[in-house]
């Protein structure tokens, strides 16, 4: 584990691709909670499936040296055993294109935009544990990548067993299945570090206001949340780059020498 973790700017598939949870789109465990109305989906979002290249090439022009892309399960694996290469490929690109502009790259396999397929309470399932380590094991041999993070927000995923707002309103014995759930989540973790070829990292998620100066994290990497803002659930209270009209720009001036500092 590094003693000085290193410092990457997030970005989340769900929150700022778009081409997710509408019809004829791959479908994500929100997609029963957006058509009940209880929140917003992302939409289009910021339509990034198509311009990453531009944003990255923007981040790296301003100082970013590193960043996280938590790439989307859903868009991967619409269906269960299904895997999308045309989805793949295009991640590839990213990656790539990132690689050659001097960029750090960590992929976050699993977010808390999971398959629908999977079900509302994947993480209490004992037939999910084994997938879903085919699944990351399947990306991270298929990716070039500096560094793999199992689950981009882990904690994310038993929120709904403990908060009211999130957790149907019959749930009975939440602690005990967060616990559960927690252990099947622990087991993912170390059979992909067991098997993985990439580095496995460990890391803390801060959202751009949270992050303070001169505190020691005794993680691998930093995530400061995001890149991109985005639209609809999992998206960051703020965000380095956004879209105006047609173009990409720097939307927080601020956080430019601020995270160069750390990068």
């Amino acid at each position: 584990m590094s003693t000085s973790p290193r410092t990457l700017v997030s970005v989340s598939a769900y929150a700022c691709e778009g081409g997710l949870d509408r019809h004829y789109e791959p479908a994500t465990c929100y997609s029963p909670t957006i058509a009940l109305g209880r929140h917003p989906g992302p939409g289009a979002a910021e339509g990034l499936w198509e311009s990453y290249e531009e944003v990255l090439d923007l981040a790296a022009d301003v100082g970013v040296t590193g960043v996280c892309l938590e790439v989307s399960w859903a868009r991967l694996e619409p269906r269960r055993g299904e895997r999308d290469h045309v989805a793949l490929d295009r991640y590839r690109a990213v990656l790539a294109h990132a690689r050659r502009r001097g960029l750090w790259v960590s992929v976050a396999a699993v977010d808390a935009a999971w398959p629908a397929w999977l079900g509302l309470e994947a993480w209490l399932m004992p037939w999910v544990t084994p997938v879903a380590i085919d699944y990351v094991n399947w990306l991270a041999s298929s990716l070039e990548a500096d560094a793999l993070n199992v689950f981009a927000a882990r904690e994310l995923l038993t929120r709904g067993f403990l908060d009211d707002a999130s957790g149907p309103p019959w749930r009975r014995g939440a602690t005990e299945d967060a616990v559960s759930a927690a252990q099947n989540l622990d087991d993912i973790g170390r059979a992909v570090r067991a098997a993985s070829s990439l580095e496995v990292a460990t890391h803390v998620n801060l959202e751009l206001d949270d992050a303070q100066d001169g505190v020691d994290y005794d993680v691998d990497e930093v995530h400061l949340r995001s890149l991109v803002r985005g639209t609809g659930p999992l998206c960051a209270s703020r965000g380095l780059v956004a879209r105006r009209g047609d173009q990409w720009v720097v939307a927080d001036e601020s956080l430019v020498e601020w995270i160069a500092q750390r990068a």
